[in-house]
C-alpha cells in the first residue's frame, strides 16, 4: 500500500512524522499541547498541529490508516478492576484509545518510556494492553535500546505495534520488530567543529571533572578512540564514559545546570545539531539554538531512526 494516511498525536517535535514520511505516508492531523514544540513542529513541517488533544473530538480527526502516538505515562485508578477501556479514563492513553475505538485505523504505533512495564506495579501496562485487545487490535511490544539499533544512544523506549483483526488476517506480529545491529556509527561522528563559547561549561563544572577525570582515564573503562562524554556533573561524583555511545538524551536537558552531556575534552555541552544527529534527525532540521526548550524538546523525541525501521516493517507486513 503507497501513500498510506497517518496521525501523530503528542507529536512533540515530528519525529514519528519523519520516520512514517520516510515510508512513504501522508501525515493527515498531528497535536501537541506544547507550544514551543508547536513552534518547532511548524518551523521543519509548515503547518501548526493542533492543541490540547483532550478537547479534540474524534469526528474532528480525519480518516486515518496507521495511529502513532508517544503518550506520557500516567498512573491509571483501576476504579472498576476491569482493566480495560473505562479504566483508561482520565489519563492521556483514554484519548489514544477513545481514537483508535472511533476511527478503526488499521494499525498503530506507539511509544514510551521503558519504565511503562513496571508503573504502578504493572497495572497501567495491564491496562493499556487488555484495552487494545477489548478494542478488537492484535498487538506486540517490546522494549528497544536505540545503541542495538544503528543509533550510537543509550536509550531504551517501549514500542507497542497493533493492527486491526477484522481487518487483516492474522500475522506474525513481532516480525514487525526490527532485529538488533552492530553498531557502525558512533558519536564522534556527530561532532561539530568550532562551536560557539556560549555551549562551553562553567568553571565549577570544569573543575569538578578534573577531580575525577584521572580516576576515569585510568580504569578499564576508558577507551582512547572515543571522546569522552562526561553527564551528572558534581562535587562527589562525575560519569564519564568513551565507548562512542552518548548516554539518554532526556527532557531534563531543558532544566539548565549540568544535564546536557558534555564533551570533556572541548569542556562543552553537546549542541542541539549534535543532540539532533544522536536522535536520528536528518542534517536539514531546523531548531532554535542555545535554548533550553530546545533540549527539552528534543529529549522528549523518539528517535527518528528506530521508529523508522518499525515502520518500514508495519507498512511492509500489513500493506504490501
Amino acid at each position: 500500500m503507497k501513500n498510506f494516511k497517518f496521525i501523530d498525536l503528542f507529536s512533540g517535535i515530528g519525529g514519528f512524522r519523519i520516520a512514517l514520511e520516510e515510508n512513504g505516508g501522508q501525515c493527515v492531523f498531528s497535536s501537541d499541547i506544547d507550544k514551543y514544540a508547536r513552534e518547532t513542529y511548524k518551523e521543519n513541517f509548515g503547518e501548526e498541529p493542533s492543541g490540547d488533544i483532550t478537547k479534540i473530538k474524534s469526528e474532528e480527526i480525519p480518516d486515518h490508516d496507521i495511529l502513532c502516538a508517544g503518550f506520557p505515562c500516567q498512573p491509571f485508578s483501576i476504579a472498576g478492576k476491569r482493566l480495560g477501556f473505562e479504566d483508561t479514563r482520565g489519563t492521556l492513553f483514554f484519548d489514544v484509545a477513545r481514537i483508535i475505538k472511533d476511527k478503526r485505523p488499521k494499525a498503530f504505533l506507539l511509544e514510551n518510556v521503558a519504565g511503562i512495564t513496571s508503573h504502578d506495579g504493572g497495572k497501567t501496562l495491564d491496562t493499556i494492553l487488555n484495552t487494545l485487545s477489548e478494542l478488537g487490535y492484535e498487538r506486540e511490544w517490546k522494549l528497544m535500546n536505540a545503541k542495538y539499533y544503528g543509533v550510537p544512544q543509550n536509550r531504551n523506549r517501549w514500542y507497542c505495534v497493533g493492527y486491526d483483526a477484522s481487518q487483516f488476517s492474522k500475522i506474525d506480529i513481532h516480525n514487525i520488530f526490527p532485529e538488533e545491529e552492530n553498531l557502525e556509527t558512533f558519536i564522534d561522528s556527530y561532532i561539530e567543529k568550532n562551536v560557539s563559547q556560549d555551549y562551553q561549561m562553567s568553571k565549577i563544572a570544569k573543575r569538578n571533572m578534573e577531580l575525577h577525570i584521572n580516576e576515569f582515564v585510568s580504569s578499564d573503562r576508558y577507551d582512547e578512540d572515543h571522546v569522552i562524554i562526561a553527564n551528572h556533573i558534581r562535587p562527589s561524583k562525575v560519569n564519564f564514559s568513551s565507548n562512542g555511545i552518548s548516554p539518554c538524551l532526556t527532557a531534563k536537558m531543558g532544566t539548565g545546570g549540568n544535564n546536557v552531556p558534555v564533551l570533556y575534552q572541548e569542556g562543552r555541552k553537546l549542541t542541539e545539531n549534535e543532540c539532533l544527529r544522536i536522535m536520528g534527525f536528518p542534517e536539514t532540521y531546523k531548531i532554535r539554538k542555545n535554548y533550553s526548550q530546545s533540549y527539552k524538546q528534543i529529549g522528549n523525541s523518539v528517535v527518528v531512526s528506530v521508529v523508522e525501521k518499525i515502520g518500514r516493517n508495519l507498512v511492509k507486513y500489513l500493506f504490501e
